[in-house]
C-alpha cells in the first residue's frame, strides 16, 4: 500500500516539475504567422465588426 502511495506521490511532484518548467520557457514567436491584409474573419478574432468595412 505504501508503495503504491509513494509512486502517485512521485508521480504528481514530476507533473507538477514539468507544469512549472514549461510555464518558465516560452515558445518562440517565430512561426507565429500574422496576416498582411485583415480579411473579415481577422477582424473577428481582434473583436472588430466586418460588416462597417470602415465606414462610420
Amino acid at each position: 500500500m505504501t508503495n503504491i502511495l509513494i509512486s502517485i506521490a512521485s508521480i504528481a511532484v514530476v507533473i507538477l516539475v514539468a507544469f512549472l518548467i514549461s510555464s518558465r520557457f516560452k515558445l518562440s514567436t517565430r512561426y507565429e504567422r500574422k496576416p498582411e491584409k485583415l480579411n473579415s474573419w481577422n477582424r473577428q478574432d481582434l473583436g472588430e465588426d466586418p460588416s462597417t468595412d470602415g465606414r462610420s
